[in-house]
């Protein structure tokens, strides 16, 4: 069954319809040969249900705004352009800007085709122009573009916190517990903050090395531009950083739950968006200001009108919210009518619509593949593959981590995460891995499927943005040593396990 779905994949038939199609298939099969129970789909109304429910994939679309939103608004450019002057003057400098820049927007967008675009329309040019090689160039920029995946928040962070935290549970069924532990988004995402940063000095550690053994690889600008002021350098990282802040600092403080710190990015975003057209600031800063005191209320003086002891003080600041709330709604209504005039808003909803139903059709339809290859055995036998792995639990990992690795050169990370996860990861857990360094690691493996050819989506977003002189063997040959880094990653975390627990264990 596994077989024939990656066999209808390469023959270029859309995921989706492809999961559901081979399930309706061997369910079909099955029943006619008496081996599987038709009863069982009856289950999927209730795992449709499930999933269009879930609180925590409600973020999805809105971290996919809240990105589309910055890339439209050009913050990206603004950041390149800083940093390339900022770091230009040194030897593998314009290597570095990308790489940095790649990580603050990964932070403030994870979107990974919106970054590598920018920097392929942007920074590839400028590095070619200085005398960078081409397939160092094309690498360096593939690979920062895929930090928006490790490096939170991104959607795979998210679909793997769901995704292990149904396995979790499973493997702690199977144990006999009953008092069940789960893994967070807020966990997930803190676990992989450490790994993300270790990746970003791994790749900056890289280049420098790299422009220091071959000057004529990386060299620095022939005519280096004058270093930014300090005000150009603050207006170009200040905005990024402050929606990372508000949006990573409310998670992992657990002030917000993911859906509500995205809620607050995705009109983080928009305000900044609207920055940055024509016309006064001024509401625009006045309702960031609400939005910011009207959170400071909430959890200092809860407002609870309908309480039977209400003095004059609640009502105070009863309609000091509602002050604040109306401000904060003319600020956004303002930044709508901005979008809008700009041109922003249309291809904004678009794009997010687009990746939002890729996602949950993918989701969906996987869940109909996963019922009926459990009701053939086929989770059973997977188990026992796994079980019966020379090595132990390490074995059983070493194997399915280079199962997601080659399968990661055909297939996207969401449908290995959706397909794939479920079938190994409480094989895994029930072994003694700890569920939150395995999704970790499971994360920088998926992350190099976006640099592995000759399916890495990375490469396919830089072959359409790239100048017309850097051909598609150049960018294949760019990332090899960039995969060999992410294997790096994935070996230091390994040996390193406190790099993905250290923080939810403080933390939460």
């Amino acid at each position: 069954m596994f077989a024939a779905l990656i066999g209808a994949i390469l023959l270029g038939y859309p995921v989706a319809f492809t999961l559901t199609g081979i399930a309706v298939i061997f369910a079909g099969l099955g029943w006619a040969f008496g081996v599987f129970d038709v009863s069982l789909l009856g289950a999927l109304g209730q795992r449709v249900f499930g999933l269009l429910t879930n609180d925590v994939l409600i973020a999805i679309p809105l971290f996919v705004f809240m990105g589309v939103v910055l890339e439209k608004s050009r913050i990206a450019e603004d950041l390149l352009e800083t940093m390339g002057r900022l770091f230009g003057s040194l030897r593998g400098g314009l290597g570095v800007s990308v790489i940095l820049v790649g990580a603050l927007l990964a932070a403030s967008t994870g979107i990974v085709g919106a970054t590598v675009v920018a920097m392929g329309l942007i920074a590839l040019p400028t590095m070619l122009r200085n005398g960078y090689n081409p397939r160092l160039a094309s690498g360096v920029v593939c690979t920062a573009g895929t930090l928006g995946q490790i490096i939170p928040p991104s959607t795979l962070l998210i679909i793997l916190s769901d995704v292990m935290s149904n396995a979790y549970q499973q493997a702690q069924f199977r144990q006999g517990l009953f008092t069940i532990d789960t893994i967070s988004v807020g966990q997930t995402f803190a676990a992989a903050l450490l790994p993300g940063l270790m990746l970003v000095a791994i790749y900056v550690g890289y280049m420098l090395v790299k422009a220091w053994t071959s000057p004529e690889a990386a060299p620095a600008l022939a005519r280096p531009e004058a270093a930014p002021s300090r005000a150009v350098v603050l207006s170009a990282l200040v905005p990024p950083s402050v929606l990372i802040i508000a949006v990573l600092g409310s998670i992992l403080g657990g002030v917000a739950t993911p859906s509500e710190a995205a809620s607050v990015g995705a009109i983080g975003a928009l305000l900044l968006a609207a920055l940055r057209q024509d016309g006064s600031p001024r509401l625009i800063y006045a309702g960031g200001a609400a939005l910011l005191a009207l959170a400071v209320l909430s959890r200092l003086a809860p407002v609870r009108l309908q309480r039977a002891d209400v003095g004059a003080i609640d009502w105070l600041l009863g309609l000091l919210a509602v002050a604040l709330v109306v401000l904060a709604l003319a600020a956004v209504g303002l930044a709508l009518r901005r979008a809008w005039r700009a041109g922003i808003l249309k291809p904004v909803m678009t794009s997010t619509m687009t990746v939002t139903a890729m996602i949950f059709a993918t989701i969906l339809t996987a869940s109909v593949f996963s019922l009926v290859f459990r009701g053939l055995g086929g989770d059973a036998h997977v188990e026992e593959i796994i079980a019966a792995m020379p090595g132990g639990a390490d074995g059983a990992l070493l194997f399915v981590m280079a199962l997601i690795f080659v399968l990661g050169f055909f297939l996207d990370f969401v449908e290995i995460s959706v397909i794939i996860l479920p079938l190994v990861a409480p094989a895994l857990i029930l072994l003694g891995h700890d569920p939150v360094w395995l999704s970790i690691l499971i994360a920088i493996n998926l992350q190099t499927s976006f640099l592995t050819p000759p399916f890495g989506f990375s490469l396919f977003y830089l072959r359409g943005a790239a100048p017309k002189e850097i051909t598609t063997g150049q960018i294949y040959a760019g990332v090899l040593p960039f995969i060999g880094l992410q294997v790096l990653g994935m070996a230091v975390l390994w040996f390193w396990q406190p790099l993905a627990t250290v923080l939810p264990e403080w933390l939460f």
